[in-house]
């Protein structure tokens, strides 16, 4: 029996990336970094307008006060449930007992 032995030699490419070719794929790898960037620093705008638009006041409650009661004195003509609500969800607190001392900022709304 004869052994026949095959080699193989790689096949080597001969591409190669031209000046074009660079300057289109720098393009569009740069292309989603500059959307990323221009969405964080929309958002961060917009952010920073909200927190500043929230909130004016801020009272500091006294001993015996409500949180209704405060409701009542910042917004007279409002639903109190409406004015507590605001300012519970803008200070994130999840309780309505408050304790004396607490600062609590009041939504612009109800500022004069």
């Amino acid at each position: 029996m004869s052994s026949i032995t095959i080699t193989s030699t790689p096949v080597r490419s001969h591409l190669r990336i031209t000046r074009r070719g660079r300057v289109v794929l720098g393009f569009v790898a740069a292309v989603p970094a500059i959307v990323v960037a221009g969405v964080s620093l929309l958002g961060a705008q917009s952010a920073t307008a909200t927190s500043e638009a929230v909130s004016l006041e801020v009272v500091t409650v006294e001993p015996g006060e409500t949180l209704w009661q405060l409701a009542e004195q910042v917004a007279p003509h409002a639903d109190p449930r409406d004015v507590v609500h605001d300012i519970l969800s803008l200070n994130n607190v999840s309780s309505a007992d408050i304790e004396p001392g607490l600062e609590l900022e009041l939504p612009a709304k109800y500022s004069d």
